[in-house]
């Protein structure tokens, strides 16, 4: 589980008016809401916060929230960004409770060389980069290992094959595929040569028509 630390202070002031405020200050609003808490709104650093970002997996790290003498831990549950300038307006942060489980997207790690590509002369396809998993927040993997090393042409791996951690329920479908070895296309016209031998030229006709 990795786990970082960002300062934030309280706001009492709420609205656009107040929101563009900060943000020309170099604050950017957000909100911390959780099971044991009323929502609360606060402000971080708007440097501190995209350099945060630009090191970790945001939907997976767990935040300590520095806040009135105390800390909270938090997972970031969604930024809020402009369409156009792509810097961040918003922020909400879910306070963690001991032992009560949350949903969280963890990215996946392919490891080794697939057969079907070392081998087989196939194309490793990734089809997906992450899983949606239900765990404790104690619990919470930093990414998952996807062994491909024994993967084959026509044999793609799927959620059902992965091996995950103690704890950690995966709520994508069992049946959705994680990855696959394609044939080449190389590979596949040499084969529709072989399969289908050139026709002989036909002799008896030019034969009769001379």
């Amino acid at each position: 589980m990795a786990n970082t630390n960002l300062a934030a202070e309280p706001r009492s002031e709420t609205g656009k008016g107040v929101a563009r405020k900060l943000r020309a200050a170099g604050r950017i609003p957000a909100v911390v809401y959780g099971h044991n808490r009323a929502a609360e709104s606060i402000t971080v650093d708007a440097r501190e916060l995209e350099r945060l970002l630009g090191r970790i997996s945001a939907a997976s790290t767990v935040v300590e929230l520095g806040l009135g003498g105390g800390t909270a831990r938090t997972l970031i549950r969604e930024i809020q960004r402009h369409p156009v300038r792509r810097h961040i307006l918003h922020v909400d942060f879910q306070e963690l409770v001991a032992g009560e489980k949350v949903t969280v997207n963890v990215p996946l790690v392919f490891v080794g060389t697939a057969i079907g590509v070392r081998e087989q002369g196939g194309i490793f396809e990734e089809v997906m980069r992450e899983i949606s998993i239900s765990v404790d927040p104690a619990s919470i993997p930093n990414h998952v290992d996807v062994d491909i090393s024994k993967l084959t042409i026509g044999h793609p791996l799927h959620v059902r094959d992965l091996q995950l951690p103690a704890g950690v329920t995966v709520l994508d479908d069992a049946d959705a595929t994680v990855c696959s070895v394609a044939g080449s296309k190389a590979a596949a016209s040499e084969e529709t040569t072989a399969a289908s031998p050139a026709e002989p030229e036909v002799i008896r006709q030019k034969k009769a028509e001379e």
